[in-house]
C-alpha cells in the first residue's frame, strides 16, 4: 500500500457547505463572471485582491482570510482551476441549474472529474481523491466511514492502480485509529462526509457509503439514508451543562438572553445539530439555553446574536416581533472564543437563511 504521511492528509477545508444556498452558487457566479472578464490577463496577486474584494463586497466577512477560504473551496471542489485560469465547463450549467436535483446531478460530475482538496488558487494538485475513493468503493462494495476517514490519509500518487484493495484498507484504517485522525481533523472529515452525502447514486446507510443500486439490493427498495439522530443521553449531559453555565453565570436556571427562569428552556445549538460532526454536536460552546420564543427565532434564522452579543434581525421578521425582544442581548459572559467561532457560522449560514426551507 501507498505510505501515509500523517501531516499530508485530503485537506479539504470549505466556507459554505450546502450547494443550494445563496451563498454558494452567489460567490461561485462572482468568480465565473470574473474569471470571463480577466480571460485576457496573466495571474498576479493583484488580480487575485481584486476578486477578494468583489466577493467580500457582496459576502462580507469577519477578515479576508475566510473571503479567501470561500473562493479557494471552489478550486478545490473543482469547479475552479489553479490561478483562476479557467473554471470547469459545467460550472455555468451549475448556475443556471433550475432545481435542486438537477444541480446535484453536475455538482456530482464536476467533483468527480475535477475536485483536488489540496489544491487552491496560489497551489496546484492534480490528485483526484474523490475519484480514488470512488474506485476504492467500486473495488471493495461499500465504505465504513472509518474507511473513509482512513482513505484520507492516503497519498493516492503513490498508488498506481488508483485505489485500494480491501486488504490495503484495514491496514489504512488501523493506523488511522492509531493516531486518532478522526478526532484530529473532524472539520476535514465532516466536510468530506457532508459533501459525499451530496453525490448522485451513492448513499450512505447505516454509517456505510454504498453505491444506489447495492444498496437496494441489500436493503430493498425503501432505502433508508442515514439522518442524525440525537443520542438522548448525551443531549441531556449536554443541556445540563448549559444550565450549569447559566446557574454560575447568572442565576439557577434562566435563558441566556431574556434572563427569566421559564419553566421550559432549550439547549439551543448554534451550528444546527443536522449539521455537526460528532465532536460539534454535544459540544456546550455550541449552544446557549433559550426560552421557546427566543430559540423559534434563533433556530429559523430570523434572529442571530453579533460578537457584542447584540440581536440582530432577518428583514422578513415582523417588526412586532423585533420590538418585543430588541431590549435583549446574549449575555458577554457567555461569548468565549469557541462560542463565537460557532455564532459566525449562524450568521454566515443560518441567519436569513434557514427560515426560508422551513
Amino acid at each position: 500500500m501507498g505510505k501515509q504521511n500523517y501531516e499530508e492528509y485530503w485537506k479539504l477545508t470549505v466556507e459554505y457547505t450546502d450547494i443550494n444556498e445563496d451563498n454558494f452558487i452567489g460567490t461561485l457566479k462572482i468568480i465565473v463572471n470574473f474569471i470571463d472578464k480577466h480571460s485576457e490577463e496573466n495571474y498576479t496577486s493583484k488580480l487575485f485582491q481584486k476578486l477578494q474584494d468583489e466577493v467580500f463586497e457582496k459576502f462580507p466577512k469577519v477578515d479576508y482570510g475566510s473571503v479567501r477560504k470561500s473562493i479557494n473551496q471552489f478550486v478545490k471542489l473543482g469547479f475552479v482551476n489553479f490561478q483562476l485560469k479557467s473554471y470547469h465547463l459545467d460550472a455555468v450549467n451549475f448556475l443556471e441549474a433550475t432545481t435542486d436535483r438537477k444541480r446535484k446531478f453536475i455538482f456530482s460530475k464536476i467533483f468527480y472529474t475535477n475536485s483536488s482538496f489540496n489544491r487552491s488558487v496560489t497551489k496546484d494538485s492534480s490528485k483526484r481523491e474523490i475519484n480514488f475513493l470512488i474506485k476504492t468503493l467500486e473495488n471493495v462494495g461499500k465504505l465504513h466511514k472509518s474507511d473513509i476517514e482512513a482513505l484520507m490519509l492516503v497519498d493516492i500518487e503513490t498508488i498506481d492502480k488508483g485505489y485500494l484493495t480491501l486488504d490495503e484498507l484495514i491496514l489504512a484504517k488501523q493506523d488511522a485509529q492509531k493516531i486518532d485522525f478522526k478526532i484530529r481533523k473532524y472539520n476535514q472529515v465532516g466536510y468530506l462526509f457532508n459533501f459525499l452525502g451530496k453525490l448522485d447514486d451513492v448513499v450512505f446507510v447505516k454509517k456505510e457509503l454504498y453505491f444506489k443500486e447495492d444498496a437496494k439490493r441489500i436493503f430493498g427498495e425503501e432505502i433508508k439514508e442515514d439522518k442524525k439522530v440525537r443520542d438522548p443521553y448525551l443531549h441531556r449531559l449536554y443541556k445540563i451543562q448549559l444550565k450549569e453555565e447559566s446557574c454560575n453565570e447568572i442565576q439557577d436556571g434562566v435563558c441566556m438572553v431574556e434572563k427569566l427562569a421559564y419553566p421550559v428552556l432549550i439547549a439551543s445549538h448554534i451550528k444546527p445539530f443536522i449539521r455537526c460532526n460528532d465532536n460539534e454536536a454535544y459540544d456546550v460552546n455550541n449552544g446557549i439555553l433559550l426560552s421557546k420564543n427566543i430559540d423559534s427565532l434563533f433556530d429559523l434564522g430570523y434572529i442571530t446574536f453579533d460578537d457584542s452579543g447584540k440581536i440582530l434581525f432577518a428583514e422578513k421578521l415582523d417588526e412586532n416581533v423585533r420590538e418585543s425582544v430588541s431590549e435583549y442581548k446574549l449575555d458577554k459572559k457567555f461569548l468565549n472564543k469557541k462560542r463565537l467561532e460557532y455564532m459566525n457560522f449562524h450568521r454566515n449560514e443560518v441567519f436569513e437563511k434557514r427560515f426560508k426551507y422551513a
